[in-house]
C-alpha cells in the first residue's frame, strides 16, 4: 500500500506507516498532483494497476474488490459511483456532482454517472500517458474526458459512501472554475 502525503499536519504519515504503507511525503502539489506522483511510484514499483481512494473517509476500503473485480473483466477505468440514495449525499453535494457528471459526459461522449468520485481503478502508465494537465481537484474531471474521447473503457461499480462532518476541502467558486477549465481542456485536446 502506498500512501501520498501531500503536506499533512496531522499524523497521517505516521499511521500509515505504522499500519505498513509506504509513505511519500510531498508538499502543496495538490490532489491531482498527488494522484500523478502516486502513479509514478507505482510504475516504479512495477505495480499494473492502481486503485485511488481519497484520505477524507469517504470511500470504504472493505469495497476495494469491486473495482478490482471490474478491472479485471476488462474495464479500463473503474469509478467507485457513490450512492445516488438521496438520503445519504448532502443536498450541495449530489447537486454539484449530477451537474458536473452531466457537462462530463457531454464532453466525453460517455455516460458517466459520478466523474468527481475519488475511488478510481487503472493503469498508471495510462493515466500518465493521458498527459492531464490538472493538479488539483480538477485532474478527476479532465482523466474522465480525455479518457471518454480516447475510447477507454469505463465502467462504473456501486459502492457505499461515508459522510462524516468532516468539510470538503473544496472551494465552490475557484474549483467550479477548474472544474470547467478541466472539461475544455479535456475536450480541445481530443482522442
Amino acid at each position: 500500500m502506498l500512501v501520498i502525503d501531500d503536506g499533512s499536519s496531522d499524523d497521517t504519515g505516521a499511521t500509515a506507516r505504522a499500519a505498513g504503507a509506504t509513505v511519500l511525503r510531498t508538499i502543496g502539489l495538490g490532489k491531482g498532483g498527488a494522484i500523478l506522483a502516486g502513479c509514478h511510484a507505482a510504475i516504479a514499483a512495477g505495480a499494473a494497476r492502481v486503485i485511488l481512494l481519497d484520505g477524507d473517509g469517504q470511500h470504504d476500503p472493505d469495497e476495494i474488490w469491486r473495482l478490482a473485480a471490474a478491472a479485471h473483466a476488462g474495464a479500463d477505468l473503474v469509478i467507485g459511483a457513490r450512492s445516488r440514495d438521496r438520503g445519504c449525499q448532502p443536498f450541495h453535494r449530489r447537486s454539484a456532482n449530477r451537474l458536473g457528471s452531466l457537462i462530463v459526459t457531454l464532453a466525453a461522449g460517455r455516460r458517466t454517472w459520478d466523474s468527481q468520485s475519488g475511488y478510481r481503478c487503472a493503469d498508471p502508465r495510462r493515466i500518465l500517458a493521458l498527459g492531464l494537465r490538472s493538479r488539483r481537484y480538477d485532474l478527476e474531471t479532465e482523466w474522465c474526458v480525455r479518457a471518454g474521447r480516447q475510447g477507454w473503457r469505463l465502467r462504473e461499480v456501486p459502492v457505499r459512501t461515508i459522510y462524516g462532518d468532516k468539510p470538503s476541502g473544496m472551494h465552490p467558486l475557484t474549483d467550479t472554475g477548474r472544474f470547467l477549465r478541466a472539461i475544455l481542456r479535456g475536450w480541445a485536446r481530443g482522442g
